[in-house]
């Protein structure tokens, strides 16, 4: 993101009464450059509540800024860096020879011998966030036009195909990475000759009615089993409606069962990145931890390259 895709930046002031049941309102940031205007939503929450602070989306802003050549050596329950790698050095080594790999940094780190030891790749081929940034505007107008919560929007297009039209290996496709069933269940037409996927319009309509009608009515229904208060907008709820987003209610509601958590705060989103059950394994756990890292990132290189910020609450 260059200098002349941002100017300056003002904050939106919003009319209470007009946005009584649509609390980010007051999160919306414009970005002005010349004639073209872009909006994004604020990581503002994300640093009052001290999210930016944690290691793991620290350790996700290394791998998603870093080049595919090298690997950083991780400790896996709290990404704790040990080293950098060059990338031939792992991914050429055979599976006993990885095993060995680990054994010898945790005898070099003195780890205990059951310690999770991860060698991660870095991804900034991937994650393209001067490619993806132009279309997050066009996403938070589809959501907001639908009164579902915006951050959804520029969350999912920073982390799930950024600037990119990729089919998963699992068959999830364009820039919210639908699957076929899903995409049909909220009305888009996914066939031999038609896939509206690809779509970006359609696409967003698409992950909005999913998340409206699905995703955040399931996160609900979950803690409510657990008789857990919450609030829409916290932004320890938003990462549990991503999981479900991701991982399916069935899979998120195993684990947070597991864990049986007492209150809603950002607690219960920490043990659910250190807890598996049903199909919430390790991308599942990932999933918000890289979301929160992706907007800590959009965050940098909007108010890096701004030569003004006007409005209250600018960081």
């Amino acid at each position: 993101m260059t200098n002349t895709y941002l100017l300056f930046i003002v904050l939106f002031y919003f009319n209470s009464a007009f946005t009584q049941d649509r609390n980010w309102e007051n999160e919306k940031i414009f970005v002005y450059n010349q004639n073209e205007v872009n909006q994004i939503i604020s990581a503002n929450q994300i640093f009052e509540k001290r999210w930016d602070v944690l290691p793991q989306p620290q350790f996700w802003k290394k791998i998603m800024c870093l080049t595919p050549d090298t690997c950083i050596v991780n400790i896996a329950k709290n990404r704790h860096v040990l080293e950098k790698i060059p990338s031939e050095r792992w991914i050429y080594l055979s599976k006993e020879n990885k095993r060995k790999f680990r054994d010898s940094i945790r005898k070099r780190y003195s780890l205990k011998e059951d310690e999770l030891v991860y060698v991660t790749t870095g991804k900034n081929h991937f994650y393209k966030f001067d490619a993806v940034y132009p279309s997050i505007s066009k996403g938070i107008e589809v959501f907001d036009s639908l009164c579902v919560d915006p951050w959804y929007a520029q969350s999912i297009l920073l982390i799930e195909s950024p600037g990119q039209l990729k089919k998963s290996v699992s068959g999830a496709y364009g820039p919210f990475q639908l699957m076929p069933r899903v995409a049909r269940a909220q009305g888009l037409i996914v066939n031999k000759t038609i896939d509206e996927r690809k779509d970006f319009n359609r696409s967003a309509f698409g992950a909005a009615s999913l998340i409206k009608n699905i995703c955040i009515p399931e996160a609900k229904s979950i803690l409510n089993r657990h008789q857990i208060e919450y609030d829409e907008n916290d932004i320890w709820f938003r990462l549990l409606v991503l999981h479900v987003y991701h991982a399916g209610a069935y899979n998120v509601g195993a684990v947070v069962d597991k864990i049986k958590p007492k209150e809603g705060t950002q607690e219960l989103i920490k043990n659910l990145w250190q807890n598996k059950a049903a199909g919430f394994g390790n991308c599942s756990q990932n999933y918000s931890q890289i979301a929160l890292a992706a907007h800590l990132i959009l965050h940098e290189l909007v108010y890096e390259n701004c030569s003004e910020i006007i409005g209250p609450n600018s960081r």
